[in-house]
């Protein structure tokens, strides 16, 4: 089927009668890092915290969504690439039903996150970077991951035998090595209050 026989249907309820409902707003917050920076950590107590002020919330876990969707999809840069595109499809949608989403993937790579806040209204992505040494994430390796890694059982690990390129003007900074998880999830919650997200 040609692409120009695929038109798109304008909902009935928008994204605008839905915030309105939920009392908030929608946004993406996008969390990048390395692996065992406390992305997935965050993520979930942000979204436990948020869920507790009543907002409509979803996290989507880098694990979970290669279980699923992206499970025919490897780690060569382009399939991390499709990866990322079509998380950021999925953050899109969530967003359109009102949906404050979080989304927890070590994204190395600029130009796809770039990708992402390009394909989204302005002010809708919010990239948080997860920041932590690399030392403590191997320190931390809560998978064994890097273990593997060091060892060549795993070809194209992040921050070890492929590059991780940190967000070079992030909306939010975390350092998981000074931070707690609690202080993580206030700074989070502020900025979504400073920005209007919640109230």
């Amino acid at each position: 089927m040609s692409r120009s026989n695929i038109v798109w249907h304008k909902p009935v309820v928008t994204r605008a009668m839905r915030e309105q409902r939920n009392g908030h707003r929608a946004a993406t917050l996008w969390f990048t890092g390395l692996s065992g920076a406390g992305k997935s950590t965050i993520s979930h107590a942000l979204e436990e915290r948020l869920f507790e002020l009543g907002c409509n919330t979803f996290v989507f876990d880098g694990d979970n969504v290669r279980h699923g969707l992206c499970k025919d999809l490897g780690f060569s840069e382009a399939d991390r690439t499709e990866n990322i595109r079509r998380i950021g499809e999925l953050a899109k949608l969530a967003n359109a039903a009102g949906v404050i989403a979080i989304t927890a993937f070590i994204s190395p790579f600029r130009k796809d996150r770039d990708m992402v806040r390009e394909s989204m209204p302005e002010g809708d992505f919010i990239e948080v970077y997860i920041q932590c040494p690399l030392e403590e994430c191997e320190q931390r390796d809560v998978k064994g991951l890097y273990r593997k890694a060091r060892a060549g059982e795993i070809r194209d690990f992040t921050g070890i035998s492929s590059p991780y390129e940190p967000p070079e003007r992030p909306e939010v900074v975390i350092d998981t090595s000074r931070q707690t998880i609690e202080e993580s999830v206030e700074t989070l919650v502020g900025y979504c209050r400073a920005r209007g997200i919640i109230a």
